[in-house]
């Protein structure tokens, strides 16, 4: 049986993902990945700077190095970028044992409210979370279906991927994908799932994992989102949020489509030199709350507008 893994790439100077297409399309490279090395995807999330993946697989880098080249070849080619997308090594974490499986589950399905960028983890659509008991829930969609012949525009070149269904946003239907039934079986039941996504806090889920035997570190927030400010994680899962705050994708989406065609010769940011940039940073943040009524920070700009 194939053992089961977290991966995880992130990018701490840049976004990886600027707006919804880009999500969107690194989930496909994703569900690619995994249908390339015949693995299972049981649970995945993207946000701006980084991805989360759990996966049963026989070879977890290969799942990783199949979705990064798939993607970083989309990205750079959109964006007029070149050179390696994220960091050099992503995280990969075999993960053994009910409860570790369940916690490591947990914190990849809640994805969006640790995050801060919705006040429940439902709310987020870039994750897994609404896949699971969807009908029992009221999450069923069904969305408009892509044609087959017209796939290919979502996907990478020569790319197959007879079995799963498209959405005509460009998006593989994530109940194709996923192993829907085998995570379910590990909730049990939509009550306890509708539970586990609104725990708060790491205390239980690790006092549960050290009763059992196994060869994983206890799962928690500190370990799944290595290098992030764990402190504003853990605010935010206790359902701190803020709805004056603009998301990266949405500041992207401002600066790619309003601020780049307005104070560049280029298509892109990437077009642009550092000064550019550097002006840009500062016409943004003397005007920006006045006119978008919406929050930013200094390091979150430096990041969309790509300064390092």
């Amino acid at each position: 049986m194939k053992k089961m893994f977290h991966i995880s790439l992130s990018s701490h100077d840049e976004p990886l993902f600027r707006c919804e297409e880009d999500l969107n399309y690194g989930f496909n490279c994703l569900a690619l990945g995994v249908l390339e090395t015949d693995s299972a995807l049981l649970a995945e999330g993207f946000l701006s700077t980084h991805f989360h993946a759990i996966t049963q697989t026989d070879n977890p880098g290969e799942v990783m190095s199949r979705t990064r080249y798939a993607y970083t070849r989309y990205f750079n080619a959109k964006y007029g970028r070149k050179g390696r997308l994220g960091q050099r090594n992503g995280f990969i974490l075999e993960v053994d044992g009910f409860y570790h499986r369940l916690a490591v589950l947990n914190y990849v399905n809640r994805q969006g409210l640790h995050h801060g960028v919705v006040p429940t983890p439902f709310a987020y659509p870039h994750c897994s979370v609404n896949t699971f008991f969807a009908e029992t829930l009221g999450k069923k969609q069904t969305p408009e279906l892509l044609p087959d012949n017209q796939k290919y525009r979502f996907l990478p070149e020569r790319a197959s991927v007879p079995s799963y269904r498209m959405s005509t946003s460009g998006l593989l239907l994530r109940e194709d994908v996923l192993e829907v039934a085998q995570v379910e079986a590990i909730y049990g039941t939509p009550r306890n799932y509708l539970f586990q996504m609104n725990r708060i806090g790491d205390e239980v889920m690790m006092e549960e994992q050290t009763k059992e035997s196994s060869t994983s570190p206890l799962i928690t927030l500190d370990l799944i989102e290595k290098g992030q400010d764990v402190s504003a994680l853990l605010r935010s899962n206790s359902g701190k949020y803020n709805p004056n705050a603009i998301t990266d994708v949405e500041l992207c989406g401002l600066i790619d489509k309003h601020f780049v065609p307005k104070y560049f010769k280029g298509e892109s940011v990437y077009d642009s030199s550092m000064s550019e940039r550097s002006r840009l940073y500062a016409v943004i943040m003397r005007d920006f709350w006045a006119t978008y009524h919406k929050y930013t920070t200094p390091a979150q700009l430096q990041r969309c507008l790509v300064i390092k």
